[in-house]
């Protein structure tokens, strides 16, 4: 068994958000996937099993739980799998659904494009709110005036909390432990997206994961479709459109993430990966 090192959403092995990929899973058990990757120690890592000609089975560890998807470890499979194997497409098999994952050849470099099961966008409780925005250390004047704070599927749930300005991203320190416990107790298992709008289709983000026990998400793919998601709910952008999201300033591994909005169903997530090999 090989244990592959990727950084995805990036072109270089510094940036973007590593992760773990293992082609060749099968015969793992659940326990010895979570011990790899709590060794490694990346925000998640994916582990394909029942290979066949087309398509594939993944399942996804965090350093301390299973996680039902990551885009980011899909994107560095993808890449992982052409640098083997060559561009192509895969239906991968989720612990979410189906997902069809296609890699290309973009100006000299493999970039890998995953396309999301259909997402959902509701409102969130007020107490609920009142406790995230207390465990983000976050006031009602920090947040965005014109975009309100709800919850987004496109994978995962994941809170999308707009604040009004670069400033209150930049400072953004929050209560990892009270953080942890809400989103347990929610069933939130991956990230809250705290987001920043810089132009009509570009956005800052920054990803806290305790569920997962990384303080903060470098390029987080399910919570950008997730985002995608949620502007299209709100008529925000006109599908077609294409989002995208920088995140992963704040600790060091800029990440770039692009989001093809359609005008109904799946989004599409797509970024390069680049293999760390140190």
């Amino acid at each position: 068994m090989e244990i592959l090192r990727y950084a995805a959403f990036t072109d270089r092995p510094d940036g973007g958000n590593p992760a773990g990929v293992v082609l060749d899973a099968d015969g793992l058990a659940a326990h010895e996937m979570q011990a790899i990757a709590a060794d490694l120690g990346y925000a998640e890592s994916a582990f394909l099993s029942d290979r066949l000609p087309g398509r594939a089975t993944v399942r996804y560890f965090a350093p301390e739980a299973e996680i039902p998807f990551c885009g980011h470890a899909t994107i560095a499979t993808g890449v992982a799998l052409a640098e083997r194997e060559g561009p192509g497409t895969l239906a991968l098999s989720t612990p979410v659904g189906v997902l069809a994952l296609t890699t290309d050849r973009v100006n000299d470099r493999l970039v890998a494009s995953l396309e999301t099961v259909d997402p959902w966008v509701e409102g969130i409780d007020a107490d609920c709110r009142a406790d995230l925005l207390r465990h983000l250390r976050l006031a009602e004047e920090d947040l965005s005036a014109d975009l309100p704070v709800l919850l987004s599927f496109a994978g995962n749930i994941h809170p999308i909390v707009p604040v009004r300005d670069a400033g209150v991203l930049r400072a953004l320190d929050y209560d990892y432990d009270g953080l942890k416990t809400l989103m347990a107790a929610q069933g939130w298992g991956a990230t809250v997206a705290v987001v920043h709008r810089i132009g009509p289709d570009v956005f800052e983000a920054r990803n806290p994961f305790p569920p997962g026990g990384v303080r903060e998400d470098p390029a987080t793919g399910s919570a950008a479709a997730s985002l995608g998601a949620y502007l299209r709910a709100r008529d925000e952008l006109v599908p077609p459109a294409t989002l995208t999201v920088h995140q992963g300033a704040d600790v060091g591994r800029p990440s770039l993430i692009t989001v093809g909005i359609p005008e109904a169903g799946g989004l599409t997530v797509s970024g390069g990966a680049v293999r760390i090999t140190a």
